[in-house]
Parts: C-alpha cells; sequence; structure tokens
C-alpha cells in the first residue's frame, strides 16, 4: 500500500513538474543552437526533476497516507487493543534498533503498511478488517513484517531507486519527443508541438515499463520483510499471518487477492504473466514456502 502510494505521488508530481518546466520555456534551454539536444544539459534536467519527484513523494509519504486512509493515529490508546498495538509495535521497534513510530488505524479489510522518510520518522498502520480477522499472535507477525520494511529501510532504497529510473524515463522521453519532433514532423527550429505531446507520451510508455523495475525489488524486499517478521516475533507466527490471509483471499473469492481496491493491496496479488511483473508482492504460497524453508528462526 505505502509503496503503492509513493508511486502514484511520485507520478503525479513528475507531470506537474514537467508541465511546469514547459510552461516557463525551460525545454527550450535544451536545445543547441535552436538544433541538437544538448544531452548534458538534458541529464542534468532529466535528474532535477525525477530525483525531486521521488524525494518530495517520500516526504509527503506519511501525510499522504494518513489523508488518503482516513488513518486514526493513536495519541492516548482509548482501549486495551489500542494500548496492545502501541504497545507491541514500541517493543518491535526496540528490537529492531529503530525510534518508535507512530501507530495507526484505518477502516477496512485486512491490511497494513509502514511508510515514513527515515527509520525514526515512521508510521505503521493496521485495519479493522485485519484486527477482527487475525489472532494477536498474526497481528504481531505483521507488525514485525511492517518494522522490518521500516528497519532495512525500503522507502528510502525504493526512492533512490525511483530517482534514478525517473532521470532516464525522463531523459530517453526528452530524446524520442526530439526525434520526432525533427525526424517525422520535420520541425527545424526549436522544439514544436509535436516535442511535447511525444516526450509527454513517451514518458507514460516509458514509466510504465520502468515500473517493472520497482515492482521486481518490491517483490525482492517483501521476502526481506518476512524473514525479519520471523526474527523478530518468530517464524510460526508469520506463517500463520500470511495462510490466514491465503484463506480470506480465497473466502473473497480470489486465488491470491484480497478484495482490495488495487492500489490497496498490502500483501499479495496475482495474475497472468504480465500482471506478475507488474505485482508488487509475490504470490503467498512462494512466501510461505520460503518461510518454510528458513531453519534459523522459532
Amino acid at each position: 500500500m505505502a509503496l503503492l502510494l509513493l508511486v502514484a505521488t511520485n507520478v503525479a508530481v513528475l507531470v506537474v513538474l514537467s508541465l511546469v518546466f514547459r510552461l516557463l520555456g525551460i525545454d527550450s534551454l535544451l536545445a543547441q543552437n535552436g538544433v541538437d539536444l544538448d544531452l548534458n544539459a538534458l541529464l542534468i534536467y532529466s535528474a532535477i526533476i525525477g530525483f525531486s519527484g521521488s524525494l518530495i513523494s517520500l516526504f509527503m509519504s506519511k501525510f499522504t497516507a494518513k489523508q488518503s486512509l482516513g488513518v486514526h493515529t493513536i495519541e492516548q490508546p482509548a482501549n486495551e487493543v489500542e494500548r496492545w498495538l502501541v504497545d507491541t509495535v514500541s517493543h518491535l521497534a526496540h528490537q529492531a534498533g529503530i525510534g518508535v513510530p507512530e501507530v495507526g488505524i484505518f477502516e477496512g479489510p485486512p491490511n497494513a503498511f509502514a511508510t515514513g522518510w527515515n527509520k525514526d520518522d515512521a508510521l505503521v498502520a493496521v485495519s479493522t478488517g485485519l484486527l477482527q480477522t487475525m489472532n494477536r499472535d498474526e497481528v504481531e507477525a505483521v507488525l514485525g513484517h511492517e518494522i522490518s520494511h521500516v528497519a532495512n529501510g525500503d522507502m528510502v532504497t525504493l526512492t533512490l531507486i525511483q530517482g534514478v529510473i525517473n532521470t532516464f524515463v525522463i531523459f530517453l522521453s526528452r530524446v524520442i519527443g526530439h526525434i520526432v519532433d525533427r525526424v517525422v514532423l520535420r520541425n527545424e527550429r526549436g522544439h514544436g508541438i509535436g516535442f511535447f505531446l511525444a516526450s509527454l507520451v513517451a514518458q507514460v510508455v516509458l514509466g510504465i515499463l520502468a515500473s517493472m523495475i520497482v515492482m521486481w525489488f518490491s517483490r525482492w524486499r517483501e521476502y526481506r520483510a518476512d524473514a525479519g517478521s520471523a526474527r523478530l516475533t518468530g517464524r510460526h507466527k508469520m506463517i500463520a499471518a500470511l495462510r490466514r490471509l491465503q484463506a480470506v483471499t480465497q473466502r473473497a473469492g480470489g486465488e491470491d487477492t484480497v478484495a482490495l481496491p488495487d492500489e490497496m493491496a498490502a500483501f499479495g496479488i496475482a495474475g497472468g504473466k504480465v500482471a506478475e511483473l507488474f505485482a508488487s508482492h509475490p504470490p503467498l504460497e512462494d512466501r510461505i514456502r520460503a518461510l518454510e524453508q528458513m531453519t534459523d528462526t522459532p
């Protein structure tokens, strides 16, 4: 969930920055003598926009998550469940060697996420559906999974990867726009509307293709967070949590899909071979199998 909110914010920021730079005429500075692209200037331009998009989305991640999902952060526990959540997150955070994150609850089917710009300023939130569906051992394992994401610095690493990918997407999209403008439309002076439209379309298409790299990293980090939870809470608890989620998804009519909006899938999604390339999480059965093969945890 946090990953997809981050990516969505990143894309929105990229589009806005690209439009602003275009309206300000900064795109025109990329042409040498009005004819050829200045590739050095283009690379700097691409890096500025690319890393701005990913960094802004990272720093906005907690705010975006809270606002979009209606997360209620627990300032003072109002009941025993909230007290248990706060205490459990605090205990796991100390075990993992990070600052204690904010703890939140939001309405919805079984789900959870962690986000934040650094290990000592994170947010961990669980849904009401998760608390109603899983027992405390299973919820503890899910919290351990999210704490592991924070301890591993996954959001920061993802931001750096996204920044590099953004840079090359913007760079290549402008090169494609230049070629279309000059070769196809035969515009010989400055950059015309063909450059702008072709660049925008290429940026969207390349961005979609490049997201496969981000999703590959996301799938890899899920295995690592599962292993982290196994070390923090016990392997059997994490396996039980995944099996519980598996049962919930099967009852919902999906083989490996929680009945949630696509952008909110927290644990696993599945589909055809192409869909697998864009899946943010590995199949639940693969994650369970990986945990079962671990021998160094309880």
